[in-house]
């Protein structure tokens, strides 16, 4: 902060120089392009990036300058070259700086930080403690910034906005006072000991948000050696691999299991599967079973539900209780690539329904089950789309999976409409970004260049990491909210193809619907 509160007077002492009428035209649209960054934070990213650029310039250029009246003008140069690169390389790749804005702010605070820190230890003046916990606290800021790539873009566009909004203001004022001939005598420097509460006051805050990012990572699901297949697996779909038992929120009167199984992916090459299964206890005979569709947790492999906190709300399963004193059986796929590293097939048909027939042949398997041949699939929202795909190709793609019927609750069935409005409506572009990813995972033809705005790219992988059930989504849910231009690119094709192959037809199940 102190070195931005120098920049600032430097720039102060330089614009002095300039004609009067060009430093008010320049704080008018200092003030403009702030107010467009405040309200609008993400309208251009692009804007963004070149304010930044110019600003980085500026900071570099005034610590150089500065450096002449440093204790350790090394330093002050140093800090100077760092951010004439930094400032270089937004420039020269403006697409990768987009992706990497975060990052970039996040390596020039820490560097500065370090720098600072050095500096201040080497001080042998009583500004040293401040030096010290300002550059500590710009260290902190730096790695956070990192490890939140898009609430810093978001911070930084709102820091950047009304940094600039107030040194527009001052300049304007500057302007008015020089044309009306007041003397504007500069301001008494601040005593050692408020910079020094400022600098602790920074550190104390940068070690809340630290604090709090580690509860928040602590609390991610993790991916255990179960989930890593045998280093030899059978060819065949529907085979078991292994299981163990499983008890989080299984309901009283059912015994739980955890199940890794082979299934194929949408395009037939074989893949790695895991899910849940319970059975009632005590029931007589073999139990009839329901095989579960969830609904949307997310596409990262973390956001299995078997992985999760809450397995079953996690992917909206009603009436749990109900089903198990029923002495039905159910079989919950967590679907490939969640829990598994491979690609997730989100709202891709073909992908979701192999893997919801085939855990319920792996189901069969456990020798401690006993499961009928009487088989009902019920899914809700991506889980709805699945039941419908399962309904579809059950008869050709797993005749000894016999269905008595399929449920599907608010299916995601028309998948035309549903990407042109899903980024059009709060808190949608999250679920778009699933959308992506799931299908550029599974078609060459779908990739970010094609699909996405360049401004948006960055969030989207963000977004693309969270669970909906972890706290982290809240992050994603602030951003997205920020945005006033859906994530599609306003020139790309419609993926047509695509969403015509996965969209589900409920006329083409040969059960009951």
């Amino acid at each position: 902060m102190g070195e931005a509160g120098g920049l600032e007077r430097w720039l102060g002492l330089r614009l002095e120089r300039v004609p009067g009428w060009v430093a008010g035209v320049l704080g008018v649209v200092c003030v403009a392009v702030g107010l467009v960054l405040l309200v609008r934070p993400f309208r251009s990213l692009s804007v963004l990036l070149v304010v930044m650029a110019f600003a980085a310039a500026v900071m570099g250029v005034g610590a150089v300058a500065q450096s002449g009246h440093a204790p350790r003008r090394w330093v002050q140069v140093a800090v100077g070259v760092v951010w004439l690169l930094l400032s270089a390389a937004l420039v020269a790749v403006p697409a990768i700086s987009l992706g990497l804005l975060s990052v970039v702010a996040g390596i020039g605070l820490v560097v500065e930080g370090v720098l600072s820190v050095i500096a201040a230890v080497r001080d042998q003046s009583d500004a040293r403690v401040a030096g010290v916990l300002q550059g500590a606290a710009g260290i902190v800021f730096g790695v956070l910034a990192v490890m939140w790539a898009d609430v810093t873009l978001l911070v930084v566009a709102v820091i950047f906005g009304a940094r600039t909004v107030l040194f527009g203001c001052s300049t304007v004022l500057a302007a008015v006072h020089r044309a009306r001939g007041v003397d504007r005598r500069p301001a008494r420097r601040r005593p050692r000991w408020m910079r020094t509460v400022g600098a602790g006051l920074s550190l104390l805050l940068a070690a809340v948000l630290a604090l709090v990012s580690a509860v928040v990572h602590r609390g991610e699901p993790s991916v255990t050696a179960f989930y890593t297949p045998p280093s030899t697996v059978p060819d065949r779909p529907g085979q078991l691999l292994r299981s163990e038992a499983f008890d989080r929120d299984v309901p009283a009167g059912a015994a739980g299991y955890r199940i890794l199984y082979t299934t194929t992916r949408a395009d037939g090459r074989p893949a790695v599967a895991s899910g849940i299964v319970l059975t009632p206890r005590g029931s007589g005979g073999p139990s009839p079973v329901v095989a579960w569709a969830h609904g949307t947790t997310g596409v990262d492999t973390t956001c299995a539900p078997s992985l999760l906190k809450h397995p079953f709300k996690a992917g909206a399963l009603p009436a749990l209780g109900r089903v198990v004193k029923a002495g039905w059986a159910l079989v919950a796929t967590d679907y490939v690539g969640l829990g598994t590293r491979q690609p997730h097939p989100y709202l891709i048909g073909q992908g979701e329904a192999r893997s919801v027939l085939d855990a319920v042949r792996a189901a069969r398997q456990l020798h401690t089950v006993k499961l009928s041949d009487k088989t009902a699939v019920w899914g809700h929202s991506q889980g709805g789309h699945a039941a419908l795909w399962t309904g579809q190709v059950a008869a050709s793609y797993a005749p000894d999976v016999p269905l008595a019927g399929v449920a599907a609750l608010a299916p995601a069935s028309d998948l035309r409409a549903l990407v042109s409005n899903l980024d059009t409506v709060p808190g949608g572009a999250i679920f778009a970004s699933y959308v992506f990813t799931g299908y550029r995972d599974h078609y060459p033809d779908v990739t970010e260049g094609e699909y996405l705005r360049p401004a948006a790219r960055g969030l989207v992988r963000e977004w693309a990491g969270r669970c909906l059930a972890e706290p982290e989504v809240f992050a994603s849910i602030t951003t997205s909210l920020m945005l006033d231009k859906p994530i599609f690119s306003r020139t790309s094709p419609e993926p047509s193809s695509a969403v015509s192959r996965t969209t589900p037809r409920a006329a083409g199940s040969r059960h009951p619907c």
